[in-house]
C-alpha cells in the first residue's frame, strides 16, 4: 500500500527483429529467448504480446541485401514496411514503433552514409527522413530515430508534416551513449560496424551535461518523446532529463543488460524474476515513463 513505484505491462515496449522469409523463428545466440522473426511470426509474437497487455512493439529490420547507402531502409516494400502493414492489420490497436536508422541496412554497418570514412551528417538526415516517411506510409504510429545525427528530428518532423503525417509521433533516441552494452543487439540486428566504432556520433559515456543539451535540441526540433539508452547504467541521466524537461521519457533496457541477467540466472547466480522486477522498478523510479525491454513478455507472466 505504501510502495512508491509501480511497474506494469502498460509501461513496456517489446522489441522485435524482423527478417525476410516465412515461418522463421531463429533464436539469437547471445540473447536466449529473443528471436529473429519472419513477418508472419513477428505478427504472431506481437499479437501474443498485446494479448498479455503489452501495448506497443518496436521493429528492427534485417534486409534482404545491404549497400553503402542503406537503400533498403526506405523501400515501400521493405521488410519493416511490410511488417508494419501486417501488424496493424492483424492487431489494429497495437502501437507499432519503428526504429529509424541505417546501420541495419548499410554494408559498412554505420548509422549513416560515409564520406572518406566519416559519417556524413546532413546527407544522412535526408535519407533518415525518407525512411521515417516510408514507415509512416506503411502505418507506423511512432517513428524512433536512433542514429544520433544532428538535426535529424527536425528533418523527419518536416518530412512527416509536409506529407500529411502530423499525428505520427517521434520518439527520439536523444541521449544514446556509445556503450559496450550493445554487443548482443548487433548480433540480433546483424548491424556491427565493419570498421571503427560509433563514438564520433554517439555520446561519450562520461558526459551528463551534454545529454541534457542533446535532449533540449531534439525537443526544439519536434520530438514528442525522448529516450535515454542504455537504461540501468544511466539512471542518473534519466532522472536529470525528467526533472529538467518534464516531458515523456523512455529508456531502453538494452541487449547487454538483458544478456547479463539471462546468463547469471542460467548459472543460478541470480533469481531472474526478482532481478527483472528490481531492474525495471529502478528504471521507472528514475523517471522513465516507457521502458523498451526484452523482458517484457516474461514480465507479463509474473
Amino acid at each position: 500500500m505504501v510502495r512508491e513505484t509501480h511497474v506494469s505491462v502498460d509501461d513496456l515496449i517489446l522489441p522485435l527483429f524482423v527478417r525476410p522469409g516465412t515461418g522463421i523463428s531463429q533464436e539469437v545466440g547471445s540473447m536466449p529467448g529473443v528471436f529473429q522473426y519472419s513477418i508472419d511470426r513477428a505478427a504472431e509474437a506481437a499479437a501474443q504480446a498485446f494479448d498479455q497487455g503489452i501495448p506497443a512493439v518496436i521493429l528492427f529490420g534485417i534486409p534482404e541485401s545491404k549497400d553503402a547507402q542503406g537503400s533498403q531502409a526506405w523501400r515501400d516494400d521493405g521488410v519493416v514496411q511490410r511488417a508494419v502493414e501486417r501488424l496493424k492489420k492483424q492487431t489494429p490497436d497495437l502501437v507499432v514503433i519503428t526504429d529509424v536508422c541505417l546501420c541495419e541496412y548499410t554494408d559498412h554497418g554505420h548509422c549513416g552514409i560515409l564520406n572518406d570514412g566519416d559519417v556524413a551528417n546532413d546527407p544522412t538526415c535526408a535519407l533518415l527522413a525518407r525512411e521515417a516517411l516510408s514507415h509512416a506510409r506503411a502505418g507506423a504510429d511512432v517513428v524512433a530515430p536512433s542514429d544520433m545525427m544532428d538535426g535529424r528530428v527536425g528533418a523527419i518532423r518536416g518530412a512527416l508534416d509536409d506529407s500529411g503525417f502530423e499525428n505520427v509521433v517521434i520518439l527520439s533516441y536523444a541521449a544514446k551513449f556509445c556503450s559496450g552494452f550493445y554487443g548482443p543487439f548487433r548480433e540480433a540486428a546483424e548491424s556491427a560496424p565493419q570498421s571503427g566504432d560509433r563514438s564520433s556520433y554517439q555520446m561519450d559515456p562520461a558526459n551528463g551535461a551534454e545529454a541534457l543539451r542533446e535532449v533540449a535540441l531534439d525537443l526544439e526540433e519536434g520530438a514528442d518523446i525522448v529516450m535515454v539508452k542504455p537504461a540501468l547504467p544511466y539512471l542518473d541521466i534519466i532522472r536529470q532529463v525528467k526533472d529538467e524537461f518534464r516531458c515523456p521519457v523512455a529508456a531502453y533496457q538494452v541487449s547487454g543488460e538483458y544478456a547479463m541477467i539471462k546468463a547469471a540466472s542460467a548459472r543460478g547466480w541470480l533469481d531472474e524474476e526478482r532481478v527483472v522486477r528490481e531492474s525495471l522498478t529502478a528504471i521507472k523510479r528514475a523517471g522513465a515513463d516507457l521502458i523498451i525491454s526484452y523482458h517484457a513478455t516474461a514480465f507479463a507472466t509474473y
